[in-house]
């Protein structure tokens, strides 16, 4: 093995553990890494390895990684992805996240990218005294009559500007996990809450899975972390994707999208003033050189109830941000959602896996295994 990259040897397993509807936790226990739940139900990971696509050579090590100054290159039998450690960071590197089997990618500004951390209510009254970056508007097209302000920052995506990950290669699969500590906040607040996000890619899956983490040091009320899930969609009238599915909306044709709305004009989803979705599936479908309809790209929050709300709307592009907590939370205390993100070809295929690890909010490694768990 040498340090830049790893052969890691594919091997069958069997899918093991609990599968519930009832993994819950109370939004502000503290949930400290490391320590594993002792009494409540566990989601095990496993490898799912799937057969070989025509021409991969079955012999190929499982999953291959290069690990760069720049990025985290990952291919394995079915995805090839980038992780970027500079630049615009965290999540998958834009145009990198490739389905093997079709050559599909994905269409936007990376996917499963990080913001900042914000709570419901407006600014106004002590904007002037707000760092620039934590400024946000309301009533606009970029972000409609929803009153929010920003509690600590800067945005992660763009102004973390260097992030340093670390690789755990396991038997079956390879995770890596990032972290960025927050240095501005909002008058009255501390900033130094703890961004940690985790990625686990299987051998033989079209998807990845992940996790956000804050561990917060500030006290709030519905304190919110907002992501985008799965990632933003460029395009020209509709001309690169299909069809958007939303599981609080349903399918949506790309012509829907031709001209700019603002995110509460249509398909927004808000917890508590909307019916809580059995699943959140959050998906597109790009198209290919064609112009046939290829394979779903799907984002999924494993627990519905932890997504507080969910945009879908167009301003240039299209904009699918999630923001996932917005629960009490006490100084010292951490909140956290757990995400699959892949390719799959039919809305049965999504609900389907999404079933298979329902109700998850973290996502730990170990160095021989991934766990999911409430």
């Amino acid at each position: 093995m040498t340090g830049r990259s790893c052969r890691l040897y594919n091997r069958d397993m069997r899918v093991a553990g609990l599968l519930t509807r009832s993994l819950r936790t109370h939004p502000r226990e503290a949930s400290p890494r490391g320590r594993w739940l002792a009494s409540a139900p566990i989601i095990v990971a496993s490898a799912l390895v799937a057969t070989a696509h025509a021409g991969d050579d079955a012999t190929a090590p499982a999953i291959h990684v290069d690990d760069t100054p720049a990025v985290i290159e990952i291919e394995t039998r079915s995805l090839r992805a980038r992780i970027a450690k500079e630049g615009y960071v965290s999540g998958i590197q834009a145009g990198s996240f490739e389905d093997r089997a079709t050559g599909t990618r994905d269409l936007g500004f990376g996917l499963d990218v990080a913001d900042w951390i914000m709570e419901p209510g407006s600014d106004r009254e002590y904007r002037d005294r707000l760092p620039p970056e934590l400024v946000y508007d309301h009533g606009t097209m970029h972000h409609g009559d929803l009153p929010k302000r920003g509690i600590e920052g800067p945005q992660i995506c763009t102004q973390a500007r260097r992030l340093q990950p670390t690789i755990t290669r396991g038997p079956d699969f390879v995770a890596v996990e990032h972290s960025f500590r927050f240095t501005l906040a909002a008058p009255g607040r501390r900033a130094g809450s703890l961004w940690t996000q985790r990625l686990v890619f299987p051998a033989g899956t079209r998807y990845y899975l992940s996790m956000h983490r804050i561990d917060s040091v500030n006290d709030s009320p519905a304190l919110f972390l907002r992501i985008d899930m799965p990632g933003h969609i460029r395009h020209t009238a509709g001309d690169r994707f299909a069809e958007v599915f939303l599981s609080t909306h349903g399918r949506i044709p790309a012509a829907e999208f031709r001209a700019d709305f603002p995110p509460d004009a249509r398909f927004l989803y808000r917890r508590g003033k909307d019916p809580l979705p059995r699943r959140m599936i959050r998906a597109y479908r790009p198209t290919r050189a064609d112009g046939a309809p290829g394979p779903w790209l799907a984002g999924m929050t494993l627990d519905p109830e932890v997504v507080s709300e969910a945009w879908c709307h167009q301003r240039g592009y299209v904009c699918m941000i999630e923001e996932f907590g917005g629960f009490p939370v006490r100084a010292g205390e951490s909140f956290s959602a757990a995400f699959l993100v892949g390719y799959f070809d039919s809305i049965a295929d999504m609900e389907a896996a999404y079933d298979r690890h329902r109700g998850a909010r973290r996502l730990e490694v170990e160095d021989d295994r991934w766990r999911l768990l409430p």
